[in-house]
C-alpha cells in the first residue's frame, strides 16, 4: 500500500508528464518532463538537497541519461534563454572542454534594494573574487545555477582518454520502453533504502554530512582532474529571492560559514586534501570562505575590547602625534579606500558599501561566532550539526519596510545572535559617551584625545554603524522593532560588562 499523504514520509512518487515523443502544436518536439518525489521514510536519513540531487541524478540516468545536468534552486528561475547555449560552449570546446566539470554561473537576487540593505547581492564576490578563482583554475560549486556534467558528478576521475557520448546517451534504450515502464524500473532507484552499503553521497554524487554540500562536492570534483568555469554574461542567467530580513540573513550565514568550517577542521581541508591536485591560488582562494567562522574572533575583539579600554584610559593604539601612528593610519585608510573603489566598480553604491560594511560585522559577531562554537562542540563530540532552511516568505508589511530599507529584526530576533549584537552595540554607545563626559569635564582633553584618537574614532564608528539598530531598540513602533525583552537583556549584559571591567581594573 502506497503512502503519499505526509511530507516526510511517503513513497517514491515518479510520473513522465511529457514523453520524449511528444509536441506542441506546431508539431516541435517537447523535451521529457518528469515530476520525481523521492521516497521519505523518518528513520532514514534524507540527506536534505545533497540526497535529493542524488536521487534525480540516479532517475535521470534511467530515463534519458543527458550528459549535462543543470542545478537550479527551487526559489530561482531562468532569466537568459541563451544560458544553455553559453554552457555548451564550454563543454564543447575542441582544445579545453573535455577537461570541464562544471560551468558556474552567478547566484544574483531580483529583489536586490538599491543600497543592498542586507549585504545580500555578495557583488564583490560575483564581480570580482569568483573572476579570480576562475583564473586560478576555476570557481567554486556554489548549488544553483550551475551546469555539470554526469560523468563528473558520478565520481569518475578526468583523465586524457575521457571522451563524451555526445549522441544522446540512452536514447535507443528509451525509444524501446514504454513511459509506464520507465516509471516502474526507475521508482527503485528513488527510494530510501537505494543508497544503503554504497558510495552514494561518499565517492558519487553530491556528498553528505555538511551543511555546504555544494562546496564539498565542487571541491572533490577538482581534485579528480577536473576544471570548472566561471561565466558571467551581461543579462543575468539566473534570479532568485534574497531574504527580506536580518534574521533570515545571519541564519543562512551561519549554516554557511558553520558548513565552510567544517571542510577546513576535516579530511576535505585543501592545504593536505587538494595539495599538488589544484592549484595553490584556488587552495588560498576556498580557505577564504572556510576562513569565514574564526573571522569572528578579531572582530569581536575590536569591537569591545578598545571601547572597555576607553574607560579606563588605556591606549591600545600609538599617538597620533608619533611616527608609529602612519603605519596604522596607512592600513586604515588603503583597506577601506581599496574596498569603496572595488564595491562601486562592480556596480554598488556609497550608501550600499557602508551597509554591507554593517552587514560584515552583524555576520562576524553573531552568524559566524555561532557556527565557530558550534562546529568546535560538533568537533568534540558535545552537539550535532542542524540544517536550518533560511525561510523566503514575508508578510506584506515586513516587504515594504525591506522596499523602503528599514531595517528588519522582528519577533525572530528573540535568538541569542540579537542579544549579543545588541549587547556589543550598546556597549560601546555607552562607552562613547563616557568618554564625551570625561573629556568634557577634563581640562587636559586635548593630550588625550590625541592618546586614545584611535580607540575613540573605532568606538565612534562602531556607534554610527549601529544606527539601525539602536532604532530598532529604543525608538521604532512597527512590528519590525527589536523585541523589549531582548532590549532589557542587552542593557544589563552592556553595563554588567562596563561595570565588571571598571571594576576589576
Amino acid at each position: 500500500m502506497t503512502t503519499h499523504r505526509r511530507r516526510r514520509d511517503h513513497d517514491a512518487i515518479l510520473q513522465i508528464l511529457i514523453d520524449g515523443n511528444a509536441t506542441d502544436i506546431k508539431g516541435s518536439a517537447l523535451p521529457t518532463l518528469v515530476y520525481l518525489a523521492r521516497e521519505k521514510r523518518p528513520q532514514h536519513p534524507h540527506n536534505f538537497k545533497a540526497g535529493a540531487m542524488n536521487a534525480l541524478i540516479r532517475v535521470s540516468s534511467n530515463i534519458s541519461n543527458g550528459q549535462i545536468i543543470l542545478n537550479v534552486d527551487c526559489d530561482m528561475y531562468s532569466n537568459n534563454s541563451h544560458a544553455v547555449l553559453d554552457a555548451l560552449c564550454f563543454f564543447l570546446d575542441e582544445e579545453k572542454g573535455q577537461e570541464i566539470a562544471f560551468v558556474q554561473f552567478p547566484q544574483i537576487f531580483e529583489n536586490i534594494t538599491k543600497n543592498d540593505i542586507y549585504g545580500n547581492s555578495l557583488i564583490v564576490g560575483r564581480e570580482v573574487e569568483f573572476h579570480g578563482l576562475d583564473g586560478s583554475g576555476g570557481p567554486l560549486y556554489i548549488g544553483s545555477g550551475c551546469f555539470h556534467r554526469r560523468d563528473a558528478l558520478c565520481g569518475k576521475k578526468f583523465s586524457e582518454e575521457c571522451k563524451i557520448q555526445r549522441k544522446g546517451g540512452n536514447n535507443m534504450m528509451r525509444r524501446e520502453k514504454s513511459a509506464l515502464e520507465l516509471e516502474e524500473n526507475s521508482r527503485f532507484l528513488a527510494s530510501c533504502t537505494y543508497e544503503e552499503n554504497t558510495q552514494w553521497g561518499k565517492e558519487i554524487g553530491l556528498k553528505y554530512g555538511c551543511p555546504v554540500e555544494d562546496v564539498i562536492t565542487g571541491l572533490s570534483i577538482q581534485c579528480q582532474g577536473w576544471q570548472s568555469v566561471y561565466f558571467n554574461p551581461p543579462r543575468n542567467a539566473f534570479l532568485g529571492v534574497a531574504p527580506t530580513t536580518l534574521p533570515q540573513t545571519l541564519v543562512q550565514h551561519k549554516r554557511w560559514s558553520e558548513g565552510d568550517f567544517q571542510i577546513f577542521l576535516s579530511k576535505y581541508n585543501p592545504a593536505w586534501f587538494a595539495h599538488g591536485k589544484i592549484s595553490l591560488g584556488l587552495q588560498m582562494g576556498y580557505c577564504c570562505y572556510f576562513l569565514w567562522a574564526p573571522n569572528c574572533l578579531p572582530t569581536l575583539y575590536y569591537s569591545i575590547v578598545p571601547s572597555l579600554c576607553l574607560l579606563r584610559g588605556i591606549s591600545l593604539f600609538p599617538q597620533c602625534s608619533t611616527p608609529w601612528f602612519i603605519p596604522y593610519a596607512y592600513v586604515i585608510v588603503s583597506k577601506y579606500a581599496y574596498s569603496l573603489i572595488e564595491f562601486l566598480w562592480s556596480g554598488g553604491t556609497i550608501l550600499g558599501w557602508w551597509n554591507n560594511q554593517r552587514m560584515w560585522l552583524y555576520k562576524r559577531t553573531s552568524s559566524y561566532l555561532f557556527g565557530f562554537t558550534d562546529t568546535i562542540l560538533k568537533s568534540l563530540g558535545f552537539s550535532d550539526t542542524a540544517f536550518v532552511i533560511t525561510a523566503k516568505v514575508a508578510d506584506q508589511d515586513v516587504l515594504e519596510r525591506y522596499q523602503r530599507e528599514i531595517m528588519e529584526f522582528g519577533p525572530s530576533s528573540s535568538s541569542p545572535m540579537f542579544t549579543l549584537l545588541a549587547a556589543i552595540a550598546l556597549l560601546n554607545l555607552f562607552s562613547l559617551l563616557r568618554v564625551v563626559q570625561k573629556l568634557a569635564l577634563n581640562k587636559d582633553s586635548i593630550s588625550q584625545c590625541q592618546a586614545m584618537a584611535l580607540q575613540i574614532l573605532l568606538c565612534s564608528l562602531l556607534v554610527l554603524i549601529n544606527l539601525p539598530l539602536y532604532q530598532g531598540l529604543f525608538l521604532r513602533k512597527d512590528k519590525g522593532k527589536i523585541p523589549s525583552s531582548i532590549a532589557v537583556k542587552s542593557v544589563v549584559l552592556a553595563l554588567s560588562a562596563i561595570t565588571c571591567f571598571t571594576f576589576m581594573y
